[in-house]
């Protein structure tokens, strides 16, 4: 089999995973746009208790993303996975039997109880080649996108056929579904891996969490997910209030984020191409400002705002990511990852209680020009951002016989010896090396040269 060919293997882990991802997005987003008009007629519901149910999956996967990762390098990935499915139905279960908030708050904590996003990234990096890593990630990336948008759509048709019920044991019959993915289709690696750009090495925490550019995106995809969380409150009865009926919004999301989708495609192209990654770091908090206050004069304005607001949102969704990977040391790319993706969650958790709590005090106008300020200060407060250098990454495997302490050293020196080789790491107990590459500068013939030779 040529190298460049994905495996049968490759192929059925990256399919399954990347389809078990989207499965899952599919039951936690589906609710997001039609909890806040489905839920006023329950025991209990106040805009601030809406806001916690809507948001407290986010504050137990925060909790458990991190754990979750450890403990499937010990137990293995598929039986954490099996038990966050597992966490996940039954939450759904609890939610769809819910006649009052609490019963809903609880069976949404469930639902984010089952905090297996590090552990299935794990498992893709242990059932594919190092060089088919980037283009395994970016496959599931792209399905959590696709997975995101069909939620936003489909979650308020359906709400208008099955009830908020009937979504959530839909939900649990999704994660069934899932569990049989992984059963049947995605394989079993042969034994779990340490991944420095999948999974979370304790060591290496401190030295992310202290890392200010890398705190400065933390903080951008905890804010982005918060104020996603905190309008969605407000903004289907605003919707509804122009006219639009439960089931006609799910048109708005789809239109609103589409169009969003494709106009946001140059902005990603020219921050790649052009290295003009933080400008686009900027315009994207410029644009949810902008779509915040558009969205706060309600009428028409509100298909402009949303619209503008998701040209915003998929901007950051996209660069967010690459400029973690860009930022982070090789061997805290993985742990990089994983407090990125917590922050993310918390940022759901924190949206959804102070979106209650502006809601419940000062109303939905109120609700939308705190989050535009909020935006605003945070673009600001971006304006010491160091963007990275743009350095691209090189996985490679370790020959046997060249795994030797003094042989790595040797092989270590010559490699930084070539011009446009950054950054150097072995992984000796997994065979792996991984470089950082400035391909402006690299010479590429010499380093294919060393590399063939060190086989």
């Amino acid at each position: 089999m040529s190298r460049d060919t994905l495996s049968s293997i490759e192929v059925r882990a990256i399919s399954g995973l990347a389809g078990l991802y989207g499965l899952r997005m599919l039951g936690l987003f589906m609710v997001l746009p039609v909890m806040p008009l489905l839920l006023d007629d329950f025991a209990g519901a106040t805009p601030m208790a809406i806001g916690l149910a809507i948001g407290i999956y986010g504050f137990t996967q925060a909790l458990l993303q991190l754990p979750f990762g450890w403990l499937s390098d010990r137990f293995g990935r598929k039986p954490l996975i099996y038990l966050g499915l597992t966490l996940f139905a039954l939450g759904s279960l609890v939610a769809a039997q819910a006649d009052s908030l609490v019963g809903m708050v609880l069976g949404r904590a469930l639902q984010g109880m089952g905090a297996i996003a590090s552990v299935l990234m794990a498992l893709l990096a242990d059932l594919t080649r190092d060089e088919k890593r980037t283009q395994a990630m970016a496959t599931v990336g792209i399905s959590i996108g696709l997975a995101f948008i069909a939620a936003m759509a489909l979650g308020p048709w359906l709400a208008g056929w099955l009830g908020l019920s009937g979504l959530f044991w839909l939900t649990a019959i999704l994660s069934c579904l899932g569990m049989l993915v992984l059963w049947r289709w995605v394989p079993s690696p042969a034994r779990v891996r340490k991944h420095l750009d999948a999974g979370i090495d304790p060591v290496q925490l401190k030295r992310v969490v202290s890392h200010p550019q890398l705190l400065r995106l933390d903080f951008s995809i905890l804010l982005l997910h918060l104020l996603l969380t905190a309008i969605f409150i407000a903004v289907p009865g605003l919707l509804l209030e122009a006219g639009w009926s439960l089931s006609q919004q799910g048109f708005v999301y789809l239109g609103s984020m589409l169009l969003g989708f494709v106009a946001m495609i140059p902005l990603i192209i020219l921050g790649e191409k052009g290295h003009k990654m933080k400008a686009m770091l900027l315009v994207g908090f410029a644009l949810l400002a902008l779509g915040l206050v558009i969205l706060a004069q309600s009428g028409l304005g509100l298909l402009l705002g949303l619209w503008i607001f998701f040209i915003g949102f998929n901007l950051l969704e996209a660069s967010l990511p690459s400029l973690i990977s860009k930022q982070a040391p090789v061997q805290a790319k993985g742990t990089a990852m994983g407090v990125y993706s917590t922050s993310q969650f918390l940022g759901a958790f924190l949206g959804g209680i102070l979106g209650g709590w502006i809601l419940s005090n000062w109303g939905s106008d109120w609700l939308l020009w705190c989050a535009a300020l909020a935006s605003g200060l945070w673009l600001l407060g971006l304006l010491g951002f160091r963007a990275p250098r743009h350095l691209s990454s090189r996985v490679f495997h370790l020959p046997e016989g060249r795994r030797e302490s003094h042989q790595l050293a040797e092989l270590e020196q010559q490699l930084q010896q070539i011009r446009g080789v950054e950054e150097v790491v072995f992984l000796a107990e997994e065979a792996t090396g991984y470089l950082k590459l400035d391909r402006r500068q690299l010479d590429e013939d010499e380093l294919e040269k060393l590399l063939a030779a060190s086989h």
